[in-house]
């Protein structure tokens, strides 16, 4: 099984802990082996093969579509926003849903609402990517809920990934909001459980000239 890079060294301690204390107490080394499950199981990362179809986009993010609408966002415009809620029980690394160059990055500061909650998109701790690519400008938006304590993202300016490819985490699930061009068609719709890189989350068309 496959680990995310920043669970390695708490799930090496637990491990360590665990082979060490077998002799002190069997019951102090069947407590870390329990916390050293719950750590794989936390932080598995999964390899994920994207669709074959180079036209086809993939979500972000594994969980349940909680958010499928149109949007207007004040610098990109009307675009298509598709909200994943991440439940603690998900895997919890975020992917590229197309392949794009990272033009902008912005953390901001904000409160823990629950994630699922339409307010927490605008008013919690949320760390901000966008994207160009050959549909136009892409959002990523990872925010954090009640129960996360930790945005990761590894991306800076510049950098230039595939879709599917993994650029971050959000420890204890939360959401992550992906807003695309509206040429994206979407295939998802509110309700639908979804896995990061692997599900559809549409098929860019031909230029839409909606206004």
């Amino acid at each position: 099984m496959r680990i995310a890079p920043d669970g390695r060294t708490a799930v090496g301690i637990a491990g360590l802990l665990a082979l060490g204390s077998l002799t002190v107490s069997g019951l102090l080394a069947a407590f870390f082996v329990v916390v050293l499950g719950v750590l794989l199981w936390f932080y598995r990362d999964p390899e994920r093969v994207p669709p074959a179809d180079a036209a086809v986009w993939t979500v972000p993010a594994d969980g349940k579509v909680v958010e499928a609408e149109d949007v207007v966002l004040p610098d990109l415009g009307k675009m298509r926003k598709v909200g994943i809620f991440m439940s603690p029980l998900d895997v919890h690394v975020n992917r590229f849903p197309f392949r794009g160059t990272v033009t902008a990055l912005e953390y901001v500061p904000g409160k823990k609402w629950m994630a699922f909650a339409p307010k927490a998109s605008e008013e919690n701790e949320r760390m901000i990517v966008t994207l160009d690519t050959e549909a136009g400008p892409v959002r990523l938006v990872q925010i954090a809920g009640f129960l996360a304590r930790r945005i990761v993202c590894r991306l800076v300016k510049g950098d230039v990934l595939d879709r599917a490819e993994r650029y971050g985490m959000i420890k204890l699930g939360s959401k992550v909001d992906v807003y695309v061009p509206l040429r994206v068609k979407l295939s998802v719709r509110i309700g639908d459980r979804v896995s990061a890189g692997q599900s559809v989350l549409g098929v860019m068309g031909h230029e839409n000239h909606e206004t």
